[in-house]
């Protein structure tokens, strides 16, 4: 009987705290699965295996030069920036990444964040509980404004499948949708309009940002940004904390400029207590959870092991590096 590989899955817990199964992993190798591994032991965990799998754990090129045995890597996420997918290359040890596992849970995330901007349901739970409506001369209150999305301008900030669901949403609310998408590539959606950036900032009632980390893209959400925009407006960040600046976003919050931020991201994950917007007004903030609902994970696990099917077959996908 052919001997299995040794696997280890260095930081699981996020994609699997107990919920799922690591099994269709383990039933293809010799696993051994850690909840989280600190930089200092990263080495000592990873040195006799022959697949690493990992998230956020770094694998930096004096990492891999002491992993021996390693011929194959694989992320838990679509990003890969914290993988020296070079120093793999020289050695002819593919990455692979898991893309496309979270549209639909980005997407319905947009849309959580949008909805609470208009219907403000945690805010008016929170006053019926304090009292607000027990003390009320009428059968109803509102000391906050309501809107409609029906007619309201959505903007959409990069056009990849995250991009196109939630134009797809939107549409359904009866919106207009307008999209700039920084490739230039304009592929066939109907009743959207591509246009400029400039056009989609100065129009749209609401922004949201889906386009990667880059450095064109890093602090584009900042106060020349949130200068073209309508008064008001609320801008929503389900991409990458880096692409906003914080301080300018705060700044604009506390002035009233801004309406709304929405963030699922943030620069440094978990936040430092002075992170501004931790303070900010308006300013609705989730922990990097738009990936985490459980039919995501699930989805995301069945790719991960497609993904080390594929390696072990001699046939690598989803190779990124």
């Amino acid at each position: 009987m052919k001997e299995k590989l040794r696997a280890v899955i260095l930081d699981g817990h996020t994609e699997n705290p107990g919920d799922l199964s690591w099994d269709c992993i383990g039933n293809l190798t010799d696993l051994t699965v850690y909840d989280r591994t600190p930089e200092e032991l990263v080495i000592e965990r990873a040195r006799d295996a022959d697949i690493i799998i990992l998230n956020k754990v770094k694998l930096t090129e004096e990492i891999i030069a002491q992993l021996p045995e390693l011929k194959f890597v694989g992320t838990l996420a679509t990003g890969y920036n914290q993988i020296d997918g070079v120093a793999l290359r020289k050695r002819g040890i593919p990455l692979s990444n898991i893309p496309s596992y979270s549209t639909n849970g980005v997407a319905q995330m947009v849309f959580a964040y949008i909805l609470e901007s208009v219907n403000r349901v945690s805010e008016y739970t929170l006053s019926v509980k304090s009292g607000d409506w027990e003390k009320c001369k009428d059968f109803c209150y509102w000391n906050m404004p309501l809107y409609e999305l029906d007619g309201k301008t959505l903007g959409i900030i990069g056009f990849g499948k995250i991009g196109r669901r939630v134009a797809e949403i939107a549409l359904a609310f009866g919106m207009k949708v307008l999209v700039y998408t920084p490739s230039g590539k304009k592929d066939d959606a109907p009743n959207v309009e591509f246009t400029d950036m400039d056009t989609v900032l100065k129009n749209s009632d609401f922004i949201t940002v889906h386009c990667p980390l880059t450095e064109k893209t890093a602090g584009l959400i900042n106060k020349e940004f949130i200068g073209k925009l309508k008064d008001g407006a609320c801008v929503i960040n389900t991409a990458r904390g880096g692409v906003a600046n914080e301080d300018d976003i705060a700044s604009a919050l506390k002035s009233g400029r801004l309406g709304f931020y929405c963030a699922d991201v943030l620069s440094t994950e978990p936040p430092k207590s002075d992170n501004p917007l931790l303070t900010a007004p308006n300013c609705y903030i989730t922990p990097h959870i738009a990936w985490a609902a459980y039919e995501t994970r699930l989805r995301l696990m069945g790719i991960l092991e497609g993904n080390v099917k594929a390696f072990l077959e001699g046939k690598p996908t989803n190779v990124v590096n």
